[in-house]
């Protein structure tokens, strides 16, 4: 695990350099060298996203996942689509449980895995920067707080405050590029927060 100091430090590169606008996005997207999904100026515009990104059309574009709809229901909708997990690859989109305030969820592509808890994440709308949402933050700190080490429960790099978020986010997983395949005990398990997805993924036999 690294220090808090550690921490700080790496979450530092989370500065006024990685903040930009909607429509300049396409040049953080080139520059991550992530898997597929590269946007264009053209397609950032196509997408309208001149007042700003949401995050799931963000995460979609750059991931290259076509999953569409509210963040939430990412998890659900990759059933029998896209593979499903809980450990971080880069490329992967991780998508967050409606919490707080945060009814619909959030999703964010996984940038660089730093450790075994510890990841960046490259995303969309999270923090209010300059007091605007709707903006890109490049190489996010993420780190997994799970009791059993599954990322079901992550803290997520607070630019305003310029540290780790005290808040803890419950997660459903991952949601990889490739094609959908068996199911897991822990998708099961997150599936069963879900009902919707409990119901596609074939409800408890998931877990045999």
């Amino acid at each position: 695990m690294l220090s808090t100091l550690q921490t700080k430090r790496r979450g530092n590169s989370n500065s006024m350099a990685n903040r930009i606008t909607a429509v300049a996005a396409a040049a953080i997207i080139a520059g991550a060298g992530l898997l597929s999904g590269l946007v264009s100026p053209q397609a950032a515009r196509a997408e309208g996203v001149a007042n700003g990104w949401q995050c799931a059309q963000f995460a979609r574009l750059l991931s290259g996942i076509e999953i569409f709809g509210d963040a939430y229901t990412w998890w659900r909708q990759a059933i029998g689509k896209y593979a499903r997990g809980n450990a971080p690859e880069v490329g992967a989109v991780l998508v967050f449980k409606p919490h707080g305030a945060m009814k619909l969820g959030h999703v964010a592509v996984v940038s660089q895995i730093l450790t075994d808890r510890l990841i960046q994440v490259t995303h969309a709308n999270w923090s209010r920067i300059d007091g605007a949402r709707g903006q890109v933050e490049k190489d996010v700190n993420v780190q997994d707080v799970s009791a059993a080490n599954d990322w079901s429960e992550v803290r997520v790099w607070n630019n305003p405050t310029k540290d780790m978020g005290t808040t803890v986010y419950p997660t459903f997983g991952f949601v990889y590029k490739g094609a959908d395949k068996a199911g897991t005990t822990a998708n099961a398990r997150n599936d069963a927060a879900d009902p919707i997805a409990k119901i596609l993924s074939g409800g408890d036999s998931a877990q045999h």
